[in-house]
């Protein structure tokens, strides 16, 4: 069980993390430092200090990012790509097991609203189709949740018209070309690199995204065919669309010991491309939690898992997503039902 800190000015703090039970390992990154640049082993070995000063373990990077040039296939993304390795063997040597990434062009995790109300007047994020097709993406005011905010008007002008040349099979190629420079890397270091898939899994603003369904990943696991080419495998992300079947592509990638992490939380949707962020509980959302950890729990899972966007509630105000006590109360809900798991298959023997 582990939980997402984003550093010294999170206002959850690695002492309230420590308090939640079953809590154990810390998922961060060094968040200072530009994409595409070297993580000094010094400043990795400092953040695990920090974290296991506070009686937590650090394993788990989300996220080393990808620079743009090697999604763009660009003449510079060599360079970017030595810069990448360097770093993973810099994190290897500290101990780090999994690394998360994701390969989502311009864009990470799109929301159309983080305070969304719910019924019971908590507070949470929401994609609504409509809100996004009004958007013009070059207007000065225009920031959307998960959004890179460091792009002025004017880059992001220059950005899409790069993309505006590459289609899903140029990204496919890119991304190969990225998989088959660093997995062996990885594979020598013993890290898993755990791609996370696109969220939400369609293209935005005719951007491609191609970590979407099952048929893509499959394709995906197949470039390098190794468990250190894995998966961090978000049940919202590719939760949110009733195309995907969750607990069955849960369990086959676990079977095939191909996920590495796993981002467990829950969100409802509609059949038009909407949907919003819930509790964990089964039944406030429209995904089956539970037999989610039972596919992982049959096919004995040992990786690492964390409780992903929380609602805010109880009048707690920060990070949209990431509060502590939503976060809490989901990590609380996933340890009660592996421990039911466990026991029940105890008592079978």
């Amino acid at each position: 069980m582990s939980f997402r800190w984003y550093g010294a000015n999170d206002q959850v703090t690695l002492e309230k993390i420590r308090q939640i039970p079953g809590m154990q390992v810390i998922v961060t990154a060094i968040y200072d430092v530009p994409v595409g640049q070297v993580w000094e082993y010094e400043r990795i070995l400092a953040l695990k200090k920090q974290i296991e000063d506070a009686g937590l373990r650090f394993e788990v990077v989300e996220s080393l990012p990808v620079h743009e040039d090697i999604k763009l296939g660009l003449p510079t993304r060599d360079k970017y790509i030595e810069n990448y390795i360097k770093s993973l063997h810099n994190l290897a040597k500290a101990g780090i097991k999994v690394v998360c990434y994701n390969f989502m062009p311009v864009f990470d995790w799109t929301r159309t609203t983080v305070e969304y109300p719910l019924k019971d007047h908590s507070k949470t994020l929401a994609y609504f189709k409509k809100d996004l097709e009004n958007i013009n993406v070059y207007d000065d005011d225009v920031s959307l949740p998960g959004w890179d905010t460091s792009y002025k008007k004017e880059d992001l002008r220059h950005i899409f018209e790069q993309y505006s040349h590459i289609d899903e099979e140029s990204l496919w190629s890119n991304l190969a070309y990225f998989l088959r420079a660093v997995v062996p890397e990885a594979e020598k270091s013993g890290i898993k690199m755990a791609i996370h898939p696109d969220d939400p899994p369609w293209n935005i603003f005719g951007l491609c995204r191609i970590i979407t369904c099952e048929k893509n990943i499959d394709r995906f696991l197949k470039i390098v065919d190794s468990e250190s080419n894995s998966l961090t495998f978000c049940t919202g992300s590719l939760g949110c669309t009733p195309d995907n079947d969750i607990v069955s592509m849960v369990r086959k990638y676990s079977a095939q010991k191909r996920i590495a992490f796993v981002h467990l939380r829950n969100v409802k949707f509609d059949n038009d491309g909407n949907f919003y962020e819930t509790s964990h509980l089964s039944s406030d959302g429209s995904l089956d939690m539970v037999a989610i950890l039972k596919a992982l729990h049959d096919t004995g899972f040992d990786g690492y898992c964390r409780p992903d966007h929380g609602r805010m509630i109880w009048g707690e105000t920060g990070r949209p997503g990431y509060g502590l006590y939503d976060r809490a109360l989901g990590a609380c809900y996933i340890n009660g039902i592996w421990e039911t798991l466990e026991k029940e298959k105890c008592s079978s023997h």
